[in-house]
This record gives C-alpha cells, structure tokens and sequence, in this order.
C-alpha cells in the first residue's frame, strides 16, 4: 500500500480518535515536567545564595568575634505584635549572649524591613535596612551605600534615649531626619524602638534567663 492510500485511511483514523485533546495533553505534560526540572535545579543555588546574602547582613549588624555559633541554624520563633518573628540566637562559648531578627513599620512608600541586633542588655549592636520602597535620592538614605545615619542606632536601649526621645529631631526625638524626607527616618526609629521593646517582653524566651 502506498503512503498515498494509507493517508485518508489515517485522516479518518484520527477524526474518530481524541488526537488534538490528547496531543495538547502530552505537550502541557512535556512542559510541566520541564518547568518542575527547572525549579528544582535552580531551588539549591538560590537558597544557597539567600543564606550567602543574610549571612553576610548578619556580619553586619553583629561586632566581630561577637557570636561563634551558626546563627542561621539556632532560631526561636516567637510572637510578635504583627506576626511571627524568627529570633536569631547569638551565642558565646556556648551561652545566649544576645538575639538578631527583623522588625518593620510603614514607610512613605512602603513596609521598611529592617534586621537588628541586640545584646543580652537590651542595648543595640547594629542595624540594616533590608527591604524598602522609598524615594531615591530622599528616603534611600537609610541605606549603608547611601550615607551612615543607620550607624546611629548602635549603642541604643529603651533608657538611652528616654522614651520621649525615641523620635527624630522633627518630633522632639534625638535621631535626625532627612531634608524632604522626614517619613522614612521616622519610620526606621519606630521600627527599631518596636524590636527593642519586642525583646525586652520575650528576653527570657530568647535567652532563657531572667533580667
């Protein structure tokens, strides 16, 4: 038989069969299979480069030769006024010598997420924006690349500054604000005021003692 005869006798073949619907099938299967391949090949390198990137801004927030644990792998979660907080627990030969977490407040544009870190004294050791939305050029001068007004919370506690001078200069606070820009500085020093009050509520959660 030639491939002449054996055509109209496949056209009809395939018009009493589910062709298209099953072809159509086979390709979504095809292409669902290579997307779920594509996401599990790139899962590893990107966990791998998030857990780069947050240990370096730890590195950051923390004085050198602060902590010798993995602080990536010793966390708490606790409950926080918006949600849960992860708490990274720093340790010292072995002993809870203070505690690293995000905390966030609304900004001009956006949430202002920043990481900071305490010590077992409630007292600021670092601070870091990590997420924002804010005008560049203004707000983005909380940023480490845009100028070091961020450094200015180091040293900080609920009694130094009083409670009244948790603000920026605007507010009668003792922290500066930006020209144009007084939402977003204000916004950090929240920020930073809720997380020291967040830990002074759970300090005996986060280093299992009493103040």
């Amino acid at each position: 038989m030639s491939g002449t005869e054996r055509a109209p006798a496949f056209d009809a073949l395939r018009e009493t069969l589910p062709y298209q619907p099953v072809l159509l099938g086979a390709i979504a299967l095809l292409a669902g299979t290579a997307l779920a391949w594509a996401f599990d090949a790139t899962k590893v390198p990107i966990a791998a480069a998030e857990e780069k990137d947050m240990r370096l801004t730890l590195a950051q927030v923390l004085p050198r030769g602060f902590a010798d644990n993995d602080l990536l792998r010793d966390v708490v979660e606790l409950d926080g006024p918006k949600g849960k907080v992860t708490v990274h627990l720093a340790k010292h030969a072995g002993m809870p010598v203070g505690a690293v977490f995000k905390t966030a407040e609304r900004g001009y544009a956006g949430d202002v997420t920043v990481l900071m870190a305490v010590d077992a004294r409630g007292t600021v050791l670092g601070v870091r924006v990590l997420k924002h939305t804010e005008t560049p050029g203004l707000g983005d001068k909380i940023e480490t690349a845009k100028s070091r007004w961020i450094d200015g919370f180091a040293g900080k506690s609920l009694a130094d500054p009083a409670p009244a001078k948790w603000g920026v200069n605007k507010d009668g606070g003792v922290f500066d604000a930006f020209a144009g820009a007084t939402i977003t500085p204000r916004a950090v020093v929240k920020a930073v005021k809720g997380g020291l009050d967040f830990f002074a509520a759970h300090r005996s959660d986060i280093l299992g003692d009493k103040p």
